[in-house]
């Protein structure tokens, strides 16, 4: 900039992967303007210049500076402070939640395999009395041999109500007839104490991250007034504040509208007239 002795500079770069992010977190350090272009816009520029999608560095960077020029282009956010935190917070929830639903999928078929009589009786593996007759390590002959009495002792430490001496025996029948796997059992067994270790500890790793992130979201004015919004979650409000930012830098609601990838426009021909939500 000084060498080309230029005050008011625009870098524009087009935000393939996470490559750029670094690089634009220098310059607004430096209060150096920084844009993005839209990838598919890098395209169907080069091919309109050319008549060739051909890729390069030169012909990339020739044609994000016309884009730029011409004003085609979008200002990033780039989180600062709490709303930083938010950002990456949401980021690792959502990576908990896929491990929780790839681990769920596990036990489910562990279940299929071993006892898929199981879910006949408890609908829901997740559930504290079924959860903890799994952690028991018993595949369904080992489980026919045990005293309901037993049984029903360790649900009720868990689920005192939920699970009465009715559905212990109903699970010792399906037990003594299941039709599960009668191989390997012995690795089998250690497979679902690994499953289940795992499942609890995606599962307080969770309760702890949203519990942090709840704690965080309050601090930003407006947030707990979303909060009691009818059938507005929480977390809902933690994830709207992890894209948007701080609200204070959006002049007008059809940013905001914009930024979640709506573009509102009317909609009119002959007599008809109404409005369409173009992605």
């Amino acid at each position: 900039m000084n060498q080309h002795e230029k005050r008011d500079v625009i870098v524009g770069m087009e935000p393939t992967g996470h490559y750029w992010l670094n690089f634009a977190y220098f310059l607004q350090s430096h209060d150096i303007r920084c844009v993005t272009v839209n990838p598919m816009h890098v395209k169907r520029s080069k091919e309109l210049d050319d008549n060739s999608p051909t890729k390069n560095d030169v012909k990339d960077a020739k044609v994000i500076a016309q884009l730029v020029k011409d004003g085609r282009y979008s200002i990033p956010i780039l989180p600062e402070g709490v709303y930083a935190e938010l950002r990456e917070g949401m980021k690792l929830h959502d990576m908990v939640m896929q491990d929780l639903h790839a681990l769920q999928a596990q036990v489910h078929n562990w279940l299929d395999r071993y006892f898929p009589e199981f879910l006949t009786v408890f609908k829901d593996w997740t559930g504290k009395a079924a959860l903890q007759i799994l952690k028991m390590g018993c595949l369904p002959k080992e489980i026919a041999k045990i005293p309901s009495e037993r049984l029903l002792w360790e649900v009720k430490k868990v689920a005192n109500r939920a699970v009465g001496m009715k559905r212990i025996e109903q699970l010792k029948e399906v037990a003594k007839a299941s039709i599960g796997l009668q191989t390997g059992t012995q690795v089998a067994k250690e497979e679902l104490r690994y499953l289940l270790e795992k499942y609890e500890y995606l599962t307080h790793r969770l309760n702890e991250l949203e519990k942090q992130l709840s704690e965080m979201v309050q601090t930003i004015p407006g947030a707990k007034e979303m909060c009691e919004i009818k059938g507005i979650g929480e977390m809902t409000v933690v994830g709207f504040f992890a894209e948007v930012g701080d609200i204070n830098q959006y002049h007008h609601p059809r940013q905001i509208i914009k930024l979640a990838g709506l573009n509102l426009k009317k909609n009119e021909s002959g007599q008809h007239r109404g409005k369409t939500i173009t992605h």
